[in-house]
């Protein structure tokens, strides 16, 4: 699955600095000048699962490959970017391609990084980079109002579009995202194809300095009550340490690092994990002596689902899954074990798929 997550945020941030430590194949220029980042720069993120190490102590496979997410760091967005301002429409055109936006708000204070709004002011910042997503989405809407309206007269399908986008055109209007509007499934058909800028999941990083990393500050802390009641969750970090970390390659040095900072794990780990949960996401794993890997899929997904993943034509072959649970598959140690004892399952088409289940499916070409 293609699963991206879009890091934005105004200028000097953090965000690249953020998107060198988060990227394992790909590293972004993190210099002190606007738009450093102009044309977006991608990298895979290994999402970090103790168990998929812990399954390939067991089968000593030939190869192991964890699920990944994409991580797109975009140029930084300016005030008036709706209208064209700074990379303007290039941005916002990179931002509708992913599935969840990591919003970098900047909660230090530097004299010596450069900053156009004034004093720091996270909320302000969080709020102006939301107007200007909001304005380009409104934009959107409008367009393809008229548009319905003009066919509404004579067309019953239209003119049911055109109370949906009237909804959005208000909603939009009063300063408010698309994604607390709750349309249903079946009204989000009208706005699919504009692919709306505020109908995306957002987390919040709050990057403060060093001082701050373990207890956040005044600014991390007033962003966090900014938005509670949004649903949305707040990573508080120090983008520059982390940064530092994913440089070593060495795991003792690496552990000596964060030894020094009394860290116990980095927060780039949470960050992860919390992109993984706010898009809904769950892992199944295959095990085998050639390869043991993680699969992303989402929640709820039942096992013909969960094999398209893998290959298309598995979902439409669909026959059976053998699955035996991962607590299952660790306690006994093998396949052969758990099918001994009996723990391995099969399981149909209307199966609902678990985390961590270790799966092969049976399927017809």
């Amino acid at each position: 699955m293609a699963l991206k997550a879009g890091i934005v945020g105004l200028p000097n941030v953090g965000k690249s600095t953020l998107f060198n430590a988060v990227s394992n194949s790909a590293k972004a220029q993190a210099s002190n000048y606007r738009f450093c980042t102009i044309e977006p720069n991608t990298g895979l993120v290994n999402v970090p699962d103790e168990r998929i190490d812990k399954l390939a102590a067991l089968v000593s496979p030939e190869r192991t490959v964890p699920t990944q997410i994409e991580i797109v760091d975009i140029a930084g967005l300016v005030r008036g970017a709706s209208k064209g301002e700074g990379l303007g429409n290039k941005f916002l055109a990179n931002i509708r391609e992913v599935d969840a936006i990591i919003q970098v708000i900047r909660c230090f204070e530097d004299d010596n990084i450069l900053r156009e709004e004034g004093p720091i002011n996270p909320v302000g910042d969080k709020e102006i980079i939301e107007t200007e997503l909001q304005l380009k989405d409104l934009d959107s809407v409008e367009r393809k109002l008229q548009k319905a309206e003009k066919l509404a007269k004579t067309d019953p399908k239209a003119k049911v579009e055109a109370e949906i986008l009237a909804k959005c055109k208000l909603h939009l209007e009063q300063g408010k995202n698309i994604i607390t509007l709750g349309l249903s499934k079946e009204d989000k058909v009208a706005i699919a194809d504009l692919f709306l800028l505020t109908d995306k999941l957002v987390l919040y990083v709050a990057n403060v300095d060093v001082a701050s990393m373990h207890t956040g500050n005044k600014y991390s802390d007033a962003l966090i009550e900014a938005v509670k009641n949004e649903g949305n969750e707040v990573i508080v970090m120090t983008n520059a340490v982390e940064a530092e970390i994913a440089e070593f390659e060495d795991p003792d040095d690496k552990a000596m690092f964060m030894e020094e900072y009394k860290m116990t794990e980095p927060a780039l780990d949470r960050l992860i994990h919390s992109t993984y949960k706010l898009l809904n996401l769950s892992t199944y794993f295959t095990v085998g002596v050639q390869e043991v890997r993680a699969w992303t899929i989402h929640k709820g997904w039942k096992a013909p689902q969960a094999a398209s993943v893998i290959h298309t034509d598995f979902e439409k072959g669909f026959i059976k899954a053998e699955v035996i649970s991962y607590s299952d598959f660790i306690s006994l140690g093998s396949e052969a074990a758990c099918r001994e004892v009996g723990k391995l399952r099969i399981e149909g088409k209307d199966y609902l798929v678990q985390d961590g289940d270790c799966m092969h499916f049976r399927f017809n070409v």
